[in-house]
C-alpha cells in the first residue's frame, strides 16, 4: 500500500518553493499586501488554515495504513490499537475478529463498505475545496471593494474640482491630490485579487497532493481486500 508520507514530501516542497519565490519578491509583495492588510491578512489566515487542513487529510492516512499493517501480520495485539477512523465500516463488518488472514463477506457487503470509507475520504476533502472557493471569494471581493471606493473618489474628485479663477497650476495640484484617493482604491482591488487568486493556486496543489494520496490509498485497500476476501452468496450466511 502507498505511504502516505510521500504526499506529505511534495506537498512541503512546494511549500518551500513558493516561500523561496515569495522571499525573492518580498518587497512588492510587502507593498501589495499594505494596500488593503484588512482583507490580506483575512485571505493569509484562510490559507494558513487551508494548508493545515490539506496536511492534515494526508496525516490521518497514516493511522489507517499502520493498522491494515498491524493486521496483514495476524498480530493478536491488534484489539488493543487504536481504532481506524477512516476504516470503521471494515472493522465493524469484521466484528471483534480481528486476527483473520482471510474473512468471508459477500459481494455486497464488500461494497458497502469500500464505498462507506470512499465516502468518508471525499467527505475530508469538502472543507478544503471550500477553503479554495473562499479564497477566490475573498479577494474578488477585495477587488469590488477597492473598485467601489475608487469609483467614490473620482466622483469626489470630480465634483469638488473647480476651473473658476483660471489658476491652471492650482487646479492641476488640486487633480493630482485628488487622484490619490482613486489610485489607493485601485491597489486595494489588485492586491485582493493577487493574494485571494495566488492562495487559491497554492491551497489547489496541495489539494491535488491530497487527493492523490487518498485515492493511492483507497486503491490498495480495495485490491488489498479483493485479494483477502473470500466472496459468499449474499443470501447465505456469513
Amino acid at each position: 500500500m502507498s505511504n502516505p508520507k510521500h504526499a506529505l514530501f511534495w506537498m512541503t516542497a512546494y511549500l518551500c518553493i513558493v516561500g523561496v519565490v515569495c522571499a525573492l519578491i518580498y518587497a512588492p509583495l510587502h507593498s501589495a499586501f499594505q494596500a488593503n492588510w484588512v482583507f490580506n491578512s483575512l485571505i493569509f489566515s484562510v490559507l494558513i488554515i487551508g494548508t493545515g487542513i490539506s496536511y492534515r487529510q494526508v496525516l490521518l492516512l497514516i493511522p489507517e495504513t499502520q493498522w491494515i499493517a498491524y493486521f496483514r501480520t495476524g498480530n493478536m495485539a491488534l484489539s488493543v490499537q487504536r481504532e481506524p477512523r477512516l476504516l470503521k465500516p471494515l472493522t465493524r463488518q469484521l466484528g471483534g475478529d480481528l486476527t483473520k488472514d482471510r474473512f468471508r463477506m459477500s459481494a455486497m457487503s464488500l461494497r458497502t463498505v469500500l464505498d462507506g470509507i470512499r465516502g468518508r475520504l471525499d467527505e475530508s476533502r469538502e472543507i478544503s475545496r471550500y477553503m479554495i472557493s473562499l479564497l477566490i471569494f475573498l479577494g474578488l471581493l477585495g477587488t469590488f471593494w477597492g473598485l467601489l471606493g475608487t469609483i467614490n473618489s473620482v466622483g469626489s474628485v470630480i465634483i469638488n474640482l473647480s476651473i473658476d479663477g483660471g489658476d491652471f497650476n492650482k487646479i492641476f495640484a488640486e487633480l493630482q491630490a485628488g487622484l490619490l484617493e482613486p489610485l489607493k482604491g485601485m491597489g486595494t482591488a489588485f492586491s485582493s485579487s493577487l493574494f485571494g487568486l495566488g492562495g487559491s493556486l497554492v491551497l489547489g496543489f496541495l489539494d491535488i497532493q491530497a487527493g492523490h494520496a487518498q485515492n493511492r490509498f483507497y486503491d490498495g485497500l480495495e485490491e488489498w481486500l479483493a485479494g483477502v476476501t473470500n466472496l459468499v452468496d449474499s443470501d447465505k450466511p456469513e
